[in-house]
Parts: C-alpha cells; sequence; structure tokens
C-alpha cells in the first residue's frame, strides 16, 4: 500500500517549474467568478503582514517579528491548506474534479498556488536581506557568521558546543546499513556531502554519500555571545554545528553542507468507529501528523545542487516543492531576537490595559453585576478582571458551581489553577477542545490532569469543534438567593494571547442569558436535542446561527426595500460562507449600506456595479491581533449589536459549536458602535481597502491620521488617568457613517 502511494503520489504532482507571477488582477479576467479564491486571499493577508515588516514606522524588533509571524503563517498554511490540497489530487487521481465555487479544480490551485509561494518566499528573502539585516547591523545587533568572528567569540563557542551541543548530537552518514533518517516535521537539519578518505584497492576513491544531523530541539535557536563595545552578537546553532561538523565525520572529507528543513502534512485524519474515545483518538492522530508527507523543503540558496537534488528524492518532491531561501533556513526562529533583546528601544512600547473600576457601593463583582452588564475590550481593557471572575470560583466561598469551555490556553494559565483548586470544594464541569489546531497535545494533558484534580471533563460532540467560549458560576449571594453570572467573549480564555489580541466579553448575571448558556452545556454534554427556539436570545451554531445570521441581513434587506434605514457593520476574521455572501450581495443591491472590517480571507468581492456597490471591505494589520467578532445592524432605527466566537465561515457556521451574543444594555451598545466600530472604520493609518480584484490599497487621509488601535490604547490610559478624552464622534471620517441618533453616553 505505501509503495502505492508512492507511485501515486508521484504521477499526481504539478508539472511545471516555476513560471512568470501571475497578476491578481489578470486573474480575476481569466476566472470569471462571484468569488475571490480563499487561498489567495489567505496570502494577501499575509502579505499585509509582511507590508508590517517593511514598514519603517514600526519599531525594528517588531518588524522582525512581523517577519517571523508571516514564516509560521506560511507553515500552518502549507502544513493545513497545501497539503490538503495535494492530497485531495491524489485521491482524485484519475477521477473528474470537483471545481469549488470558484470553478478551480485542485489541479488549477495548485497551479497557481505555486507561483505564489514562490514569489512570497522571494519578498520575505527581500525583506530579510536588504532591509532588516542591514537596519539590526546598523543598530549594533549582529547575526554572525562563524568565519567573522573572532578569536575570543570562537572560543566561548566551541565551549558552548562542547558542554551542551555535541552530546545531544546523533550525526548519521547514508548508507546500505544507515537508512535515512525519519526527519520530523519543522526540524531543522544539516545535510553534508561526504567522501571517505579512503581509497579502494584500485585506487578509486569512494563515491559521494550525505550525512545528515538534526538540530536538537532541545537547544536554543540562538547562541548569545559576550556583548563588546555595545555590540549585541548572535550565532545561530546551526551555524555553530556546521563549523564543528567535520570532527563529527572522522575519516570523511565534507565537500559540501547546507541547513534544510521539511514541512509536512499535518492535518488530522480520524475514524470514529475505530477510536474508545476522542482523546485517544487524537492522541494516536497527533503521533502520526510527526509522519505526514513532506509538502514543502526550505534549503539555503547556497546549497550545492547535489545535495538539494538527492534530498527532494528522498523526500519524493516535484521541483516547486524546493524552497531555496536567502534567508536563514526557518525565518520564524529569528523570532528569537526579538526575544532575547530585553530593551525597548527597538520595540511597541510596554502597554497595559485599564483595570475595572467597580461602582462605590459594590463590594464585589458579583454586586456589580446585579446592577449593569460589564463589556470589556482587551487589550485595551486588562484580562484580568475575566481572570479574577473566574478565580472566583476557587475563592469565594458562595460559589457553589462552575462551568466552563476551553479551547486554547496557556501553560501557566491562571484559568487551569483556578478550575483545578476549585474542585477541590466545588462542583466544576469544563469542556475541553481537544482538536484546537496546533494546541492538541496541550490540551490533552490539560484534560487529564483536570480530570485527575476531580473536575468532570467533556470533549463536545463528536464532529463538532467546541469554539464557543463560556463560563458560568452559580452563587448562593447573601440574601439566601442562588443566582448565576455568566462571562461570554470572542476570544480564548488564555491571559497570555489575551495581552496582544483584540476582543470582546461580556459579564452578566441577565437570567435570560445565563439560563441560555446552561441549555448550551447540555447540548455539549448530553448532545441535547432541542428546537431552534431553546436557545434564545443565544445564536447557537451548527443549530441556529446561520440561519439566524441570514435572517439578520434579510431583515435589514427588507428594511432597505422599504426606505427605512438599513446599515450593516461587520467585523471578524474571515469570511468565506457562500450563502452569507450572497445574501450580502442581494441586500446590497437593495440598497442596505454594508461595512465589513475582516482581518484575513475575504471571499466577496466589494465594491463592483449591480452586485456589491454598497459594499465595503477593509482589514487592520498592526500591533494587536484583530480577533474580536463584532455585528452590528441597523435595524430601521432600532439597532441591534452581537458579538462572539464565530466567523462567517462555513467551518464556525456548520462544523463548529459556536455562541454569538446579543449586547442589550444601552451603554455596551453605544459602546461598540460608537466608539469601537467607528474607530476602526476611521482608520487611515493601518487599514488597507479591499478592491473588486481582490488586492488591498492603503487608506488615506488627510489632516489628522488615524491609528485605531493607537486611539484605543490613548483611550484607555487617558481613562484610568482621569484625563478628559475626545469622543470617537470627534474623530475625522474615514468613511461614510450612517447617520442615526445618539443613544446614551457609554461609562469610561
Amino acid at each position: 500500500m505505501a509503495q502505492q502511494r508512492k507511485v501515486a503520489k508521484k504521477q499526481v504532482s504539478v508539472r511545471k517549474s516555476v513560471e512568470q507571477p501571475i497578476s491578481p488582477a489578470a486573474d480575476v479576467s481569466k476566472t470569471p467568478s462571484r468569488y475571490i479564491n480563499r487561498d489567495e486571499s489567505w496570502l494577501l493577508f499575509n502579505r499585509r503582514v509582511l507590508e508590517e515588516a517593511d514598514d519603517a514606522t514600526n519599531p525594528l524588533l517588531e518588524r522582525l517579528k512581523f517577519l517571523a509571524i508571516t514564516a509560521s503563517n506560511l507553515d500552518e498554511f502549507l502544513e493545513i491548506r497545501v497539503a490538503g490540497i495535494l492530497q485531495q489530487m491524489e485521491e482524485d487521481l484519475g477521477l473528474p474534479q470537483k471545481p469549488d465555487e470558484g470553478g478551480l479544480t485542485s489541479d488549477a490551485r495548485m497551479d497557481r498556488l505555486r507561483d505564489w509561494l514562490h514569489r512570497f518566499a522571494a519578498d520575505q528573502d527581500q525583506c530579510w536581506t536588504e532591509r532588516l539585516a542591514p537596519a539590526l547591523e546598523a543598530a549594533n545587533i549582529h547575526l554572525v557568521k562563524w568565519k567573522d568572528m573572532t578569536e575570543e567569540d570562537r572560543l566561548f563557542a566551541a565551549r558552548f558546543f562542547h558542554d551542551q551541543v555535541d552530546p545531544l548530537l546523533t550525526p548519521v552518514t547514508l548508507d546500505p546499513s544507515h537508512p535515512f533518517p525519519r526527519v520530523l516535521n519543522k526540524a531543522l537539519c544539516l545535510a553534508l556531502l561526504l567522501r571517505h578518505k579512503r581509497k579502494n584497492r584500485a585506487g578509486v576513491r569512494s563515491p559521494k554519500v550525505l550525512g545528515v544531523i538534526t538540530i536538537p530541539r532541545s537547544l536554543p535557536d540562538l547562541v548569545v555571545l559576550p556583548e563588546r563595545d555595545g555590540q549585541r552578537n548572535y550565532l545561530l546553532l546551526d551555524e555553530l554545528i556546521e563549523a564543528h561538523s567535520e570532527r563529527m565525520f572522522r575519516g570523511y572529507e565534507v565537500l559540501g553542507r547546507a541547513a534544510f528543513r521539511v514541512t509536512r502534512n499535518s492535518n488530522l485524519y480520524m475514524q470514529e468507529e475505530e477510536a474508545r474515545s476522542v482523546l485517544e483518538s487524537v492522541a494516536a492522530e497527533l503521533h502520526n501528523r510527526r509522519k505526514g508527507d513532506v509538502v514543502r523543503m526550505e534549503i539555503d540558496a547556497t546549497a550545492a545542487d547535489v545535495i538539494a537534488e538527492r534530498l527532494r528524492i528522498n523526500f519524493e518532491l516535484e521541483e516547486w516543492q524546493v524552497f531555496r531561501t536567502q534567508a536563514p533556513v526557518n525565518i520564524n526562529r529569528l523570532m528569537n531576537l526579538y526575544k532575547e533583546i530585553k530593551t525597548s528601544d527597538f520595540k511597541f512600547p510596554e502597554f497595559h490595559g485599564r483595570r475595572l473600576q467597580l461602582g462605590p457601593k459594590a463590594r464585589d463583582v458579583f454586586d456589580e453585576l446585579r446592577k449593569r452588564d460589564i463589556l470589556l475590550h482587551h487589550p485595551y481593557d486588562s484580562y484580568n478582571t475575566v481572570e479574577a471572575f473566574i478565580a472566583a470560583g476557587t475563592n469565594d466561598p458562595r460559589v457553589i458551581s462552575m462551568k466552563q469551555t476551553l479551547y486554547r490556553t496557556s501553560a501557566d494559565s491562571s484559568m487551569f489553577r483556578a478550575l483545578t483548586e476549585a474542585a477541590q470544594s466545588k462542583d466544576v464541569t469544563v469542556v475541553v477542545e481537544l482538536m484546537a489546531r496546533f494546541d492538541e497535545a496541550s490540551n490533552i494533558r490539560w484534560a487529564r490532569e483536570l480530570e485527575d484534580a476531580g473536575v468532570q471533563v467533556f470533549h463536545g460532540i463528536y464532529g463538532l469543534k467546541t469554539h464557543c467560549k463560556l463560563a458560568l458560576l452559580w452563587r448562593r449571594d447573601p440574601d439566601g438567593v442562588v443566582r448565576s453570572y455568566a462571562h461570554l467573549g470572542t476570544g480564548n480564555y488564555n491571559p497570555v494571547t489575551a495581552r496582544f489580541y483584540t476582543d470582546i466579553s461580556l459579564l452578566t448575571a441577565r437570567p435570560e442569558l445565563t439560563e441560555a448558556m446552561q441549555r448550551v452545556f447540555r447540548y455539549l454534554t448530553a448532545n441535547w436535542e432541542a428546537s431552534h427556539e431553546t436557545y434564545r436570545p443565544l445564536l447557537v451554531a451548527p443549530v441556529t446561527l446561520a440561519d439566524d445570521m441570514l435572517a439578520l441581513i434579510a431583515r435589514e434587506e427588507a428594511h432597505a426595500r422599504k426606505g427605512h434605514k438599513a446599515h450593516i457593520i461587520a467585523k471578524m476574521n474571515a469570511l468565506l460562507d457562500t450563502k452569507t455572501i450572497e445574501a450580502l450581495y442581494s441586500a446590497s443591491q437593495a440598497g442596505v449600506e454594508i461595512d465589513l472590517i475582516v482581518r484575513g480571507m475575504c471571499a466577496l468581492r466589494p465594491g463592483v456595479p449591480g452586485l456589491s456597490e454598497r459594499i465595503r471591505v477593509r482589514s487592520i494589520i498592526g500591533r494587536f491581533l484583530e480577533h474580536s467578532r463584532i455585528f452590528w445592524f441597523a435595524n430601521g432605527g432600532h439597532e441591534e449589536v452581537y458579538a462572539g466566537s464565530a466567523d462567517w465561515m462555513p467551518r464556525n457556521l456548520y462544523e463548529r459549536c459556536e455562541v454569538v451574543f446579543p449586547i442589550v444594555d444601552e451603554n455596551g451598545k453605544h459602546r461598540l458602535r460608537k466608539e469601537i466600530l467607528e474607530t476602526y472604520l476611521k482608520d487611515d493609518v493601518k487599514a488597507r481597502l479591499m478592491q473588486p480584484d481582490g488586492t488591498y490599497i492603503r487608506a488615506t487621509g488627510s489632516g489628522k491620521r488615524i491609528s485605531a488601535q493607537d486611539w484605543f490604547m490613548e483611550h484607555a490610559t487617558a481613562s484610568d488617568s482621569g484625563e478628559n478624552r475626545q469622543e470617537p464622534s470627534d474623530l475625522p471620517t474615514a468613511l461614510p457613517a450612517a447617520t442615526e441618533a445618539s443613544p446614551k453616553k457609554a461609562r469610561s
């Protein structure tokens, strides 16, 4: 079977070398479609991140961080999307290929993608070699080569190699008794072209062979050299190992050497009937992920052709799958420079969100929630409030029970500690999503530790990822009444990422919301069958959310057809669902004004006459990752606003358990619309405006320009210090905004 797969894989290849790049504008005319191709849209998003690495107005090390993020993003794209296309091509071998929404077959999609991928990799190289590396040198930050090091630094590095590196290395010479070692996914390796120094009896030199050294993952990627004369010098670990490689192959002459790295298919493939439990199934597939087919090989641009070719053949790759790089192989590890350099000179100024101020008569957050809802905009509002709310389950003796979902968390999460401690004296139930991509291993570990601590752990409904962000506490209040208090969010329960992801949190004691959340938990733990009305006022995927969103869009269209005020503003990570896109097209044609703030992929074509001329799409890439999902509907002057965990993507609407919740409190509604969404729509510094062909241009403005993220930070700092701040309505307008009556002023 394995041999058949190898043969099929060779036949399936994209049989072309890299040709002339495809212009995005030309693509639209060649393939008329109502939708932008999702993969090309994703690559354009990653290019917007790369633009931040090229932006000289960003601090130098932040630019380096943006470059590293593009490499990490690209790894995941190759591991999942490109790997999936190649696998589909293999499975469809000899069969008619079904085109996607844009009319492209798997072969056609791969033909287009390979050119985009190589062009992007070339732009990453250029960003490093022509801009960032020289700028780092000018700032006395040096990524040094062994041959350029002083004798003193060489001695320092050699001692480090002898003491900490050499014992961990396992050099392998490839011959009949030593087959090619299993190269792990994304592991950095050295390939060496070797020839034995001995001659045979006929005086003929032995043939050239390959040697391979896997760089240990347990060691730091950078060797920090002693700082001298204000210079910070760093040596890449593979450079150090390469400098000592000859002593590891005694008897051989080293003819050439090169760093390389392979990216493997990392999709999980589980079969329900074979799994005793979801946990065991995911654990087994994680082991298999390390052995997936190779999708790409990165190799140093200076590598000898014979080394690159032997590696290519070994990994059964087509020529287009080999990426020669002028930058260090695995650009993502340059993030370590950012971490090593502690000075703030080349980083964004440190920022801490404002702390929640309780009312003068409130003894604790529960007192406050009985009077009002609390809306938080992270990281501008400190995530400490959410942590304290969960910690109350441990610290407050009046809390008697807790339920929570966990999708991703951090290694030293306060949430995790609070849940395990609370389980010692209270009823604690946690729904852990094991299949949170690339966090499966840590989630399995947390699930087992939670169970050991006495927490009831469930894994949701098989086949549906549990992506909603819910926490529910029951408390016996001083008046003897048992009440429920809730947190609903757009982001993960992860205090680390909460510092640089923008998200919305709602803390509430409204019975209509907490009772609906209790029904959602029963759906997750008991696969509870119920009618669409059961979960109201929450919108729950996959039960009601898709239909609910379509109904809200259709209602706005009906308002427009009657001549009433009709306007939609929606902020999300991605927009790919074709039913939703068609509904937006129809609403636009009926007269609805539509403003979309979409950070990443967007398959909708905005601004097309007769189709989407009233739709505007913008993407904001900045210091913080725009992660919040907010949906605002004018509703003929009776506005409704929602926030939640779901994007407008098929996977969120139909394949996950998601919760979108209404913001009912007038202060919260006002803040989301007039402060948060309005400011995003007026950003003319970090915003890019999507064009009908899928490309993006920078937003432009006159006079005082506005960066939404900077404004939010300034507003949060001023609010903390008690200074007066201008309202968002005082800001200049970058895009047309619908007129509306000004509701009650929001609290700071």
